[in-house]
């Protein structure tokens, strides 16, 4: 019973992504189909073709890949350091501070919208990806994951040993604390990844469309128009997943080890 709830969940999970591989290889006429056919279409190269005759769709995944690449490695070494000292280091003001670091995340986006595009603006970064890159560097959902996993796996003795053998606030963070939330640490990685790649509102409002578009621009540029163009519009959101679904077959082994070494000590 276990693997057929399993096998159900497996393919109600993929089946989104092949059905838009499905519409993707076929023309807009396969949608009007009485029975859909799971069957591939012939016409996939065709509509990937005209998906890069429509938009700069290289551009925009370039693009992409070095917002969401930088966002996730600068969110897994910035959190995974202020989890530590937060978790593991004792300093003035730590537990009230952390407090305002999670209220922070209470704040809906929306509100600091105006006041972060003036800032832009003001630094002349409009149009530019370290527009979107710099104000999503550190957050405080990282902050809390890297600090309750800090608290998870690295005791206070562990850590307490490595300074008396001499290591300073980094070594012990980089020898001891690092290895063990790696797992974590990868998890909030590919969550980060994910949430800066799907990213549609900022990049609009900060990016030029047609000089430095990000994926989601591009693909909201495939829908728009007197009619929705289904098939375009899926040859990109095919392309667009790729990357993800690399970071995730790239991370899972960690993941797995994660899952597995929290089996063992439980």
């Amino acid at each position: 019973m276990a693997y057929a709830v399993l096998v159900v969940v497996l393919v109600a999970s993929i089946f989104p992504l092949y059905y838009s591989f499905l519409i993707a290889s076929k023309d807009n006429s396969a949608l009007g189909d009485a029975v859909p056919s799971l069957i591939p279409g012939g016409n996939l190269f065709e509509n990937l073709a005209r998906v890069f005759d429509t938009v700069d769709f290289w551009l925009a995944m370039q693009n992409s890949l070095i917002v969401a690449g930088t966002v996730a490695i600068s969110n897994v070494v910035l959190g995974t350091l202020a989890g530590f000292a937060f978790a593991r280091l004792r300093f003035p003001g730590g537990n009230s501070l952390f407090l305002v670091v999670v209220g922070t995340s209470m704040v809906p986006t929306q509100l600091g919208v105006i006041p972060l595009y003036m800032l832009m603006s003001d630094l002349d970064w409009y149009g530019t990806l370290q527009a979107v890159v710099v104000p999503a560097l550190i957050g405080a959902f990282s902050v809390f994951w890297m600090r309750q996993a800090c608290e998870e796996s690295v005791p206070f003795e562990l850590v307490e040993a490595a300074r008396v053998d001499g290591c300073s606030v980094l070594r012990t963070f980089w020898h001891v604390a690092f290895p063990a939330v790696r797992p974590q640490a990868a998890v909030m990685g590919m969550f980060t990844f994910m949430t800066a790649w799907n990213d549609f509102f900022w990049p609009l409002i900060v990016l030029d469309p047609n000089d430095s578009p990000t994926v989601q621009v591009a693909l909201s540029t495939l829908a728009s128009g007197y009619y929705t163009d289904y098939s375009l519009m899926l040859s990109g959101a095919s392309l667009a997943v790729l990357p993800v679904v690399g970071i995730f077959l790239l991370l899972a082994r960690q993941i797995v080890g994660g899952i597995m070494q929290g089996a063992v000590k439980g």
